[in-house]
């Protein structure tokens, strides 16, 4: 070798030229299995490139990609008997493989995918695989994240950009009932994040105004009110203005029983408990009333909340909001307060909401979730939950059934549970 051609590194395990065996176990499940696999190869002073394993009701699946231990094969026949002996051993099976190199590289374009299905059918499962295969995209790797109260698995899909596999899924859920939800991979996915849910069908299960007019006996006309604006012959500020003025004169003791009334979403607890447990700022806001949010705020120690505040004069309702009016374009201007308060970019937030008035903060947020919501909702969204269960939101952001409840179980002051 010359002086001017200094000497090059050995070629990496991960080089294509380098011969690799992938050594594949699969059997009845034990303590020990891994242990003891790499205990044998470990007499062949082999490098590790990859391990994967996986255990499913109680059988072991384990793939490990390792060097060759020599060139001339003599070192891969020793192993490749010494490792059938032992499985032999354990009643396991292996299978050997030559090849070079690591794994082909991920292709461009990568994506978390995420499914609910309850129950999740193999039809469904099927129907989706061949529609991120028809995008270009390629199924890297699936893991389940929850079992119950519906059963969530997750796709992590290279080899297709997201917003075309996001198109391409919303419609392939729309037609078979299931829900996917598809985010971009990366550390953003990981970052701290502000989320911010509406509160009427979405944080709980009734429409605030209603329960007032239950203890005002004005159902009926408020009922007609919020058809016609359904109708869009009101928008929604003169639908609210027309609601709220059948209240007038209504003892403003009435706010207490109402706040008894509200019943919230099942999950609920448990996804603002778990978010924020991660760190995650969590804030509601809603076409409602203080009144009622700022309960709410304090009762599940949310970081903001934001409403419409109805006016109270000699303990009577005046049948007046006053202050400034959240409505659509409201709720995605305080979701940018929110995230400015929070020092939260706009692109890691989250949005949960179920009707129209709740559009444009769900284009707004880094995600927009669509819950149990109306057509329209779900069509404009970044995905749609329609399971009745708003801990469902959790999988979305990759946190599975098993971490939510093994936190539960370290904290010990929990108390509350919540009805699923």
């Amino acid at each position: 070798m010359s002086a001017s051609q200094p000497p090059q590194p050995p070629e990496s395990p991960q080089s294509a030229a380098v011969p690799t065996l992938l050594v594949k176990i699969f059997g009845k499940d034990r303590p020990g299995i891994t242990a003891g696999l790499f205990d044998t190869l470990a007499a062949y002073s082999v490098d590790v490139i990859d391990i994967e394993q996986v255990v499913t009701r109680g059988r072991i699946v384990l793939c490990v990609l390792v060097t060759a231990p020599t060139a001339d094969g003599a070192g891969e026949g020793a192993l490749r008997a010494t490792v059938h002996s032992w499985t032999e051993s354990l009643k396991l099976q292996a299978e050997i493989i030559s090849g070079t190199g690591d794994n082909r590289p991920r292709g461009s374009g990568r994506s978390h995918v995420t499914v609910l299905g309850n129950p999740l059918t193999a039809e469904s499962t099927a129907t989706i695989a061949a529609s991120i295969t028809s995008t270009g995209g390629n199924i890297d790797r699936i893991f389940r994240l929850a079992k119950y109260p519906v059963t969530a698995v997750e796709f992590a899909v290279s080899g297709v950009e997201t917003e075309p596999l996001r198109t391409a899924l919303a419609t392939t859920a729309a037609e078979i009932a299931v829900d996917v939800a598809v985010v971009s991979a990366g550390l953003q996915r990981r970052a701290r994040r502000l989320v911010v849910m509406d509160v009427d069908s979405t944080l709980i299960q009734d429409e605030v105004i209603e329960l007032f007019a239950a203890h005002a006996g004005c159902e009926a006309e408020v009922a007609e009110v919020t058809s016609r604006a359904m109708r869009g012959e009101l928008d929604f500020e003169q639908s609210l203005h027309a609601r709220v003025a059948l209240l007038a004169g209504l003892d403003a003791s009435v706010v207490d029983k109402v706040r008894a009334d509200v019943r919230l979403t099942p999950g609920a607890r448990t996804l603002i408990r778990t978010l924020k447990r991660l760190g995650y700022q969590v804030g509601v806001v809603s076409g409602g009333f203080t009144q009622v949010t700022d309960a709410l705020r304090e009762q599940l120690g949310l970081d903001f909340a934001a409403a419409n505040t109805l006016e109270v004069v000699d303990g009577k309702l005046t049948g007046r909001v006053v202050g400034e009016i959240v409505d659509r374009a409201g709720k995605a201007r305080l979701l940018r307060r929110f995230a400015a308060e929070a020092g939260v970019p706009l692109a890691q937030t989250v949005a949960i909401g179920d009707g129209a008035n709740d559009l444009d903060m769900l284009n707004a947020a880094g995600l927009g979730v669509a819950f149990n919501a109306k057509p329209v909702v779900r069509e404009a969204a970044h995905t749609a939950v329609n399971v009745p269960f708003l801990d469902t939101v959790l999988y979305l952001l990759g946190i599975t059934r098993d971490e939510v409840e093994a936190a539960d179980t370290e904290d010990d002051g929990y108390e509350e549970s919540d009805d699923h």
